[in-house]
């Protein structure tokens, strides 16, 4: 196809330079008023009244379904779960059938552990919590823990043991190791090389060690392509050791980001953004005070647009703002000039006026050096030892990871090694372009891999093990402060999957041990005192008391590291971690493939992003697909406008474009790694672009369920609030008396409870938790790109984005919107059949089993919350597929209309459990999904006729507003208006 014309760049700045006020808007198009949006945007089914378009057959939609729709079974090796069809002859005292039990456990990312709590129904895991008792989680979780349910249950998972592509099972793996490692024996290892992911786990470690030891000239390497290896090393250059830096935000009245994302991609993220969170959350108007935040970037993160002041830079820049600002502050590093001096000046005044209730830090995207620097702008701030300490880095993730990798590689080309056992990991894919990876392995002779699926790497092994998943399975894990969980698994593995210890233990030639004698074995070796009482509480609460790593005492070594040597870059590509599928590994996960991107809202692919002045410059519009050249290779990737984006930077992330994947992850987005080299692995210069003329198909939720220029975002600044706390009712409109109405007049008693949810915008970061917590809760369908693309997107929570300014430095807003409940609800008035109706605690209610499928009620709904089951999505599951359903929630078939319920099952299952303590419903008894994940506590869920509860106090504070208030519905959903705290130094 041919890229249509480009848009008319002067008439959209011209029209935003025309706006006034808290003007928002959502998408390019819609402030062009393309003749596209303007169709889409007037349609009144947008899906239209065929089932499929041309060129789109079921066969297609069937195949991109897989873990949510496939109708292929499993392979004749499965090991098919078991099904007892038979009662029990004596039931375990603990289980009562169809009431769940809870288990603490632990899920690792990156290495680094954050605790959940498990919810198992008669022995299988349905849904994921966080751990109010762990330290890094403190009770929230993010999409990847919670569609982790969805990864267990994938008909895609390696099934078997293979040797050479062919069936085969562990014990002739144990054999043919065991022959091996004979051999080995007289060598002392010489042969053998280990390459694991980060490891945190303290019983791997130390078996890992017993190994080395037995085979002295064997090796250990580690790799994770999103690699930390530039933090460890600026701390090693500032300090003279590998130290990590524990950051409490609760402490901090100013930030600065430095291309960081801390809080969505850092290890302790759910933390941070707890503590980020606490300090912005506005209860009243005296003695109202919020921390400021400012952020340096070039691509808009969930941090960036939380700042109250953001500053689109290159990547290249970020390390000349670091050298500026620390001139600025009386450290004596290398001059430098940056055309943004004045945002410098008020920054670093800024900084001074909070010595020692700051913190600065700096991204893993950066170099080594801009991390030194940010430690000694700290020390000279004073923030060491009040809002930053340091604990020990841990040994097993001390290690330069590149440099590990590249020795590995060389020894391999030598022919050095002849046996390679790989635990987990996808280095084919993964590991930077030049270093050839899949060729050197061709060089080994013996090549293993343990993992959850067959990818890319495992075709060029010649075994291949099915790992075992973490509710699976035994083992152990630190969080990023150190603290340990022991991992316990909820169910016993569906495909006969092994852990690393056990694979370990085989090449220590131990065979044997199950992986919980080995974990267990491991902690009784430490000499605790009455260790049935320790491990018993330690898997109870999810925590192994007193495990997290003291904080020690440094001190600066040296001077101020020299500048990086690079040139101004005239185009920039930067290598990031997909927000949803993170390096690939979430590939055939379609929770996440579908999940809607913060601030693009892409869904089912990657892109190019560009800055609206690239595409002006370049005449490209959304969808045009470009070459990116690179030191001699090659990607063609179809781009996406970014507002907010740095002028030339171009933003590439990864995980896309795998060859070896299973059906929801194949066909979908490019591979970035193959300009990704090991001398830039997050940001190279140089970069070339070229149109070619073709334009490919990205789907974008961005402009679904336009509010058509209604004002329905409330924001202000503190100054305002505190000034005038009337200035921001704007959107408290006066609300309607009960006379003002066309329903019955006066509002329902509400004897009993009154249910009601409060979302303060203040510290929503448009993170897309409570989405995928919604999704799992309630059996929420996938519905695959195509039907995204015609307006069928299914989720019951959506996160809505607003942009506002221009478009270079726009600032932003994210909006959950889930159904309002309201008292007058239109909806319930057009439904012909009574499906729709309202309950005497204030409920919108949706009966499935009477609804037609009119959709008159979507028609009628002003907020646009009414999904609509257009086909069979949940058609055709295998068995294992249907385990991952919540079995509290009705599992709805094509032709009905549903919603969010505000989790009524949860408000009956404690209203049972309350009837039957003989009491009422206590405030916070009862956690809509949406609000248990959310990582800030924005949700707020409770009973609006208790005077002391919480979403009562929410909703009596004057940032409570009603989205639409002036329709009269009366939402029981109300929202809190978002405040920035803005330097008054600045200009904007």
């Amino acid at each position: 196809m041919n890229a249509q014309p480009s848009l008319d760049w002067t008439a959209i700045r011209a029209k935003l330079a025309g706006r006034q006020g808290r003007d928002y808007w959502r998408s390019l198009e819609e402030v062009a008023e393309t003749p596209a949006f303007e169709q889409w945007l007037h349609r009144e089914f947008p899906a239209g009244a065929s089932e499929w378009s041309a060129g789109f057959d079921r066969r297609h939609f069937l195949q991109i379904m897989a873990a949510s729709l496939s109708l292929a079974g499993l392979s004749a090796c499965t090991k098919q779960p078991l099904e007892k069809i038979v009662p029990y002859v004596k039931q375990p005292p603990e289980l009562t059938p169809g009431k769940p039990l809870y288990f603490a456990t632990a899920l690792t990312l990156g290495g680094y552990a954050n605790g959940v709590v498990v919810t198992s129904h008669e022995g299988r895991p349905t849904k994921i919590e966080g751990n109010a008792d762990h330290p890094t989680s403190l009770g929230a979780t993010n999409i990847f823990a919670q569609a982790a349910i969805l990864d267990l249950y994938d008909p895609d998972r390696a099934q078997s043991v293979q040797r050479a592509g062919q069936p085969s099972d562990w014990e002739a793996f144990v054999s043919a190791m065991h022959a091996i490692l004979q051999d080995q024996e007289t060598k002392q290892g010489a042969g053998v090389r280990i390459l694991t992911e980060t490891i945190t786990s303290p019983t791997l470690y130390a078996q890992l060690l017993a190994l080395l030891a037995k085979y002295p000239a064997a090796k250990w390497h580690q790799w994770d392509p999103l690699t930390r290896d530039s933090i460890r090393e600026g701390a090693r250059l500032a300090f003279g050791q590998a130290v990590e830096a524990q950051y409490a935000f609760a402490n901090a009245e100013v930030i600065l980001a430095l291309d960081a994302d801390f809080l969505s991609t850092h290890p302790a993220s759910l933390r941070y953004a707890r503590e980020f969170a606490g300090r912005r959350r506005i209860k009243q108007r005296e003695g109202a005070a919020m921390n400021r935040l400012y952020v340096a970037e070039p691509t808009p993160t969930i941090t960036g647009t939380m700042a109250d002041h953001r500053l689109p830079v290159s990547s290249a820049e970020v390390e000349d703002l670091a050298r500026a600002l620390a001139q600025r502050l009386g450290i004596s590093a290398e001059a430098v000039a940056t055309p943004h001096g004045e945002w410098l000046d008020a920054v670093a005044r800024d900084l001074q006026a909070h010595a020692g209730k700051s913190i600065v830090l700096a991204g893993e995207t950066q170099p080594p050096a801009v991390h030194a620097l940010v430690h000694f702008i700290n020390e000279k701030l004073g923030n060491i030892g009040k809002t930053i300490t340091y604990t020990d880095c841990l040994e097993s993730t001390a290690v330069n990871q590149l440099t590990s990798l590249k020795t590995l590689v060389a020894d391999m080309q030598s022919g050095a090694v002849e046996l390679l056992v790989m635990i987990e990991g996808n280095p084919v894919f993964s590991a930077p372009a030049d270093l050839a990876f899949a060729e050197a392995l061709g060089k080994v002779k013996t090549c293993v891999r343990l993992g959850l699926e067959e990818n890319e790497t495992s075709r060029f092994c010649h075994w291949h093990l099915p790992a075992a998943h973490a509710l699976e399975s035994w083992t152990d894990a630190r969080a990023f402060d150190g603290t340990v969980s022991i991992v316990q698994p909820l169910i016993e593995p569906l495909f006969q999957g092994r852990t690393p210890h056990e694979v370990i233990d085989v090449l220590a030639r131990e065979p044997g041990r199950s992986a919980y004698e080995i974990v267990r074995a491991y902690w009784q070796s430490l000499g605790w005192l009455d260790f049935e009482k320790m491990w018993r509480r330690a898997l109870n609460d999810g925590v192994v008391a007193k495990s997290t790593l003291p904080v020690r005492e440094v001190k600066l070594a040296g001077s101020v590291p020299a500048r990086t040597a690079r040139p101004a870059p005239k185009l920039e590509v930067l290598f990031r971690a997909d927000p949803a599928i993170w390096d690939g590994r979430f590939i055939n996960n379609a929770w996440l493939q579908e999940l809607p991107r913060p601030v693009t809202k892409l869904t089912w692919d990657n892109a190019a992003l560009i800055s609206p002045k690239l595409a002006e410059r370049e005449k490209l519009e959304n969808g045009a697909v470009v070459e990116l050249k690179l030191q001699g290779h090659v990607l063609r990737a179809p781009v996406w406008i970014v507002p907010g984006q740095a002028e030339n930077s171009v933003t590439l992330h990864l995980g896309y474009g795998r060859e070896s994947v299973g059906r929801v992850g194949a066909g979908t987005g490019c591979n970035a790694h193959v300009l990704r080299t090991s001398a830039a692995l997050w940001t190279a210069d140089g970069l070339q672009l070229t149109r070619t003329g073709a334009t490919y198909p990205l789907v974008s939720t961005q402009s679904h369920h336009s509010m058509e220029g209604r004002d329905i975002v409330r924001t202000g600044t503190l100054a305002e609030f505190v000034s005038d706390p009337k200035s921001l009712e704007a959107g408290r409109e006066p609300r309607p008396g009960p006379e003002e109405t066309l329903y019955n007049p006066g509002e329902f008693p509400y004897r009993g409870y009154k249910w009601g949810l409060s979302i303060d915008l203040n510290v929503c970061l448009g993170c897309n938790a409570c989405t995928i917590a919604c999704q799992a809760e309630n059996n929420i369908p996938v519905v695959g790109k195509h039907q995204v693309a015609v307006g069928r997107a299914m989720h019951w929570i959506r996160v809505d984005g607003y942009f506002s300014g221009g478009l270079d430095n726009p600032e932003f807003q994210s909006q959950p919107v889930p159904c309002m409940h309201c008292e007058n609800a239109p909806c319930e008035l057009v439904c012909p059949v009574g499906a729709t109706v309202h309950d005497d605690e204030g409920l919108n209610v949706q009966v499935y089993n009477r609804c037609i499928g009119t959709r008159y009620c979507s028609n009628n709904c002003p907020y646009k919350v009414r999904r609509f089951n257009f086909l069979e999505f949940n058609a055709g599951m295998t068995a294992v597929q249907k385990m991952a359903k919540n079995p509290d929630v009705t599992v709805r078939s094509r032709g009905v209309m549903e919603k969010c319920t505000y989790c009524t099952q949860r408000i009956n299952a404690a209203r049972i459990a309350a009837e039957l303590a003989d009491r009422k419903v206590r405030d916070g008894e009862v956690l809509t999904a949406c609000q248990a994940a959310c990582p800030t506590e924005a949700i707020v869920f409770g009973d609006m006729n208790d005077p002391h509860s919480r979403v009562t106090a929410a909703k009596a504070r004057p940032l409570d507003y009603w989205m639409l208030g002036e329709l009269n519905t009366r939402p029981r959903t109300s929202y809190l208006a978002r405040l920035r705290n803005p330097n008054p130094e600045m200009k904007s």
